[in-house]
Order: structure tokens, then sequence, then C-alpha cells
């Protein structure tokens, strides 16, 4: 189901939330996205959503990834790409973690700019190597979402303890979560006729069609 093309518009939707908690929590603070640089590491199809929705807002936006292929993409729609994720950290006020995989390590960290805000798209184990960090930095709970990492002339904020920020808002990515689920009952479907044969399979573009089709005529009216 990741790799399908009936989940883009979900992921889409995610990153708008991820941004759209984001900036909730900075600005209870009184503080806002604009004027500072952001960096998002990770080009797939949330973090690209990242960034271009920050893009919008005006936000300076930077991208790292791993893969040089999704930087080489990052570059052809204008994003300043890091030359590696330390370049990046340097100068980045917002880091959005969008890879699903580990984004930041501990060494990570200390290249920080101070009073940057650390915010991820999954789960603070997926991310972020936080396990080390309660013995080098001070952690101070300074709002109900926001946690302030504080050690000798260095401190950051992570919001949501590390965890999927617009978790906080719900999440909600309306009737389009339904493309999936429709996507995973025919998936199911298959599997219960028990005609296939071992091994990975998926829906087919067929399937796929008559799965959007359908969802259009009831909620495109």
């Amino acid at each position: 189901m990741a790799r399908s093309p009936l989940k883009d518009p979900e992921d889409f939707l995610v990153g708008q939330s991820v941004v759209f908690s984001t900036e909730a929590l900075m600005r209870g603070r009184g503080d806002i996205p604009q004027g500072r640089a952001a960096l998002v590491i990770g080009f797939g199809k949330l973090g690209s959503s990242i960034a271009r929705l920050l893009h919008a807002k005006g936000v300076r936006v930077t991208v790292y990834d791993i893969d040089p292929v999704r930087r080489a993409q990052a570059l052809s729609q204008g994003f300043a790409v890091a030359r590696d994720r330390a370049a990046g950290l340097g100068d980045a006020g917002l880091v959005l973690c969008a890879t699903g995989a580990l984004s930041l390590s501990a060494e990570d960290f200390p290249r920080l700019r101070n009073g940057a805000y650390v915010a991820t798209v999954t789960s603070s184990e997926d991310e972020l190597e936080l396990a080390g960090l309660p013995d080098v930095y001070e952690r101070t709970t300074i709002d109900e979402h926001v946690t302030r990492y504080l050690t000798t002339g260095h401190y950051f904020y992570l919001l949501n303890g590390g965890n999927a920020v617009n978790f906080l808002h719900g999440a909600s990515v309306g009737p389009f979560i339904h493309l999936v689920q429709a996507e995973i009952l025919a998936a199911t479907a298959a599997l219960a006729r028990g005609a296939l044969d071992p091994g990975m399979h998926e829906a087919g573009p067929a399937d796929r069609a008559a799965i959007a089709t359908t969802w259009l005529d009831y909620f495109n009216r």
C-alpha cells in the first residue's frame, strides 16, 4: 500500500497536516516558521509535500535526502539541497524529519542551530536517536507539547516528544483515506478468492482505476 498511487493523495495531505501542526505549536509560543530557514530531511512523498507547503508559506527551504536521485529531484523543483546532513543542520531554525528511518543521530543534535525546532512525521524511535541525550541535555517541558533540551551553550526545542506532530490535531485526511481502505478491501477479496500464487502481489491498474472512479462518483459531486 505504501507504494500505491491511491495513497499519494493521503501522503500529500499528511504533509500539509504536519506543517499545520508544527506551525500551530510554534505560534503557541509566539513564534512562526517564517523568518527561519527550514531543513526537510527526506524528500519522499511526505517530505516533498512538506517542502512545497513551507515554500508556499514563504519559508526558505533546504532539502536533504540520502538518495542522490531524490536530491536531484528536489533541486529540479527549486529547493536548495544540502551537500550533507551536517551542512543543512547548521543553518536551520526548523527541522522536519520525514524519512521513516533514522533522521537525526545523537551526534547530529549538537549541530542544531540554537533555538531550532525539531518535528517528525512518524515516531521518535524511528526518526530520532534521543536515548543518549538526557546524559548531556537537561529536558524541560516549556509548553504542553514543546520540550526544551538545554546544555551549556546550546539548546533546541522538540515538538510532541519527537512523535508524529500532526497526530496532535487529528491528522485527518478527510475522504481521501477511503481510497486506501478500498484498495485494502480489494486486496483482501483477491486473497479470499485463493487464485494467487505464493509471493507478493498488488492490485492491478484496472482495480485501482475502478476504485478511483467509484470514489470520484461519490465524493466529487
